[in-house]
């Protein structure tokens, strides 16, 4: 089955990925659409307006940064629907999705000024979470270099923990994707205990040479 079948056959991930390049397309022209949607720290503060956590991962500030994200969600969130099915996808994904959020709200939440938006926390614990299960899964590092899923995923966990601790400002969402990523692992603790346990057996056996 190739990729797009797979993508068929993933009516969640499909729905997620449509909503994300309607909301996005119709965010991009439309600055209040944008302004009402995105992660706000002062308005969430001032408002209560909690809402903004979930609806700032359906819109994107550029084309750019949303194909990036859906290009990620078009190649990791099928293999878990379809391996594990539509609800353990959802919950893989909003879970990541609210500790993305959570992490950047409790990093931020003293800087009123301080704004977001973006489904890479999401995506980043659909990452971290097929790691656990397939750790030398190949992936492609800036579109050219090949290496094992958990090497890529722990030098993610680890750049984006320091960039996050540091205060590194690049218009980049860090905190989301530390958190994202940590979210993703903490739900295949909870709900696949074994999954880690294999995934150690698979490092040592590679390691080993077997």
């Amino acid at each position: 089955m190739d990729q797009f079948q797979l993508l068929l056959n993933s009516p969640a991930n499909l729905a997620i990925l449509v909503a994300n390049i309607v909301l996005s397309a119709m965010a991009f022209g439309n600055v209040r659409l944008m302004d009402r949607l995105l992660f706000d720290v002062g308005r969430m503060r001032r408002n209560k307006e909690w809402y903004r956590g979930v609806t700032s991962a359906f819109i994107h500030g550029d084309p750019f940064h949303l194909f990036m994200n859906m290009l990620a969600l078009f190649f990791f969130g099928p293999i878990i629907e379809y391996s594990f099915g539509s609800l353990s996808f959802l919950g893989i994904y909003f879970g990541s999705l609210l500790g993305g959020s959570l992490w950047t709200w409790m990093e931020h939440f003293k800087d009123p000024n301080y704004k977001a938006l973006g489904a890479s926390g999401a995506i980043s614990g659909l990452t971290s979470a097929i790691a656990l299960f397939a750790p030398f899964s190949t992936i492609y590092a800036f579109f050219a270099i090949p290496m094992p899923l958990v090497v890529f995923a722990g030098a993610y966990i680890v750049w984006s923990a320091v960039a996050s601790s540091t205060g590194v400002r690049d218009g980049i969402g860090h905190a989301a994707h530390l958190g994202g990523a940590l979210a993703g692992i903490a739900i295949v603790c909870i709900f696949w205990p074994e999954a880690p346990q294999s995934m150690i057996d698979q490092i040592m056996d590679k390691v080993r040479g077997l």
